[in-house]
């Protein structure tokens, strides 16, 4: 093979790679009967977030559908100056294909992510809410009725900024939230914040869900999928 046939063959491998690394993400079904193709992984870490866990990641528990990582990492580059200091860490969301996503319900298609609640120490100071694979990678963490646990209290302000810039980032790219699953006891105090009324807009789940989610906001995005 001649150089120019080398250098011919390496051009349209760098063209079948860009094309590949471009190529949207395609979801089937619902959130608990579904499946995704071409799906993407979240950065592990940003300038004011992080992954749940290292391990999981690299377990690829942390795949999304390419216009829902667009939403997400927009949301947090606008919480860089929307809340500065806050530091977030989100949680689980799904496989690179399909299939039951344990020990989930949900997780299925792409479309679904866990954010774990930003919190403060004891000094008020914005940290990250440890999540140690001795407690479920944080999942087995529970706050009591003051949304306290350990040195540790709920951000309810970080939070709701974070789900308001998740609605205006979906919003933005022609989405939106389908669904949003937390403590239905704290609520009210999330309602109370300077975002409160904007979050009153979206739909969170009036019942009971199988899990208590006070550690963690399970977040379903509204994405058009195939059937």
């Amino acid at each position: 093979m001649t150089a120019r046939h080398v250098a011919a063959a390496l051009l349209a491998l760098c063209a079948t790679s860009a094309s590949a690394s471009t190529t949207g993400s395609t979801c089937h079904g619902t959130v608990n009967r579904g499946s995704i193709e071409h799906s993407v992984q979240l950065p592990a870490e940003g300038a004011n977030y992080a992954a749940y866990s290292t391990l999981a990641i690299s377990m690829g528990r942390n795949h999304v559908h390419s216009e829902v990582s667009a939403i997400i990492l927009d949301a947090y580059a606008k919480l860089e100056r929307a809340a500065p200091g806050a530091q977030y860490v989100y949680g689980e969301s799904g496989n690179e294909y399909d299939g039951r996503f344990r020990p989930h319900r949900t997780h299925q298609n792409g479309l679904s992510v866990d954010f774990f609640v930003p919190v403060r120490d004891k000094d008020g100071r914005p940290a990250r809410l440890p999540t140690p694979v001795s407690q479920r990678f944080g999942y087995d963490i529970e706050f009591d009725k003051d949304a306290r646990y350990a040195d540790y209290s709920i951000d309810f302000a970080a939070m709701a900024e974070h789900l308001y810039q998740l609605d205006q980032a979906a919003r933005a790219r022609g989405h939106g939230i389908a669904q949003v699953i937390f403590d239905t006891a704290y609520l009210p105090r999330l309602f109370a914040t300077p975002r409160g009324a904007e979050l009153k807009k979206l739909n969170f789940m009036k019942g009971k869900p199988w899990v208590r989610h006070d550690e963690h906001y399970h977040v379903d995005f509204a994405v058009p999928c195939l059937k």
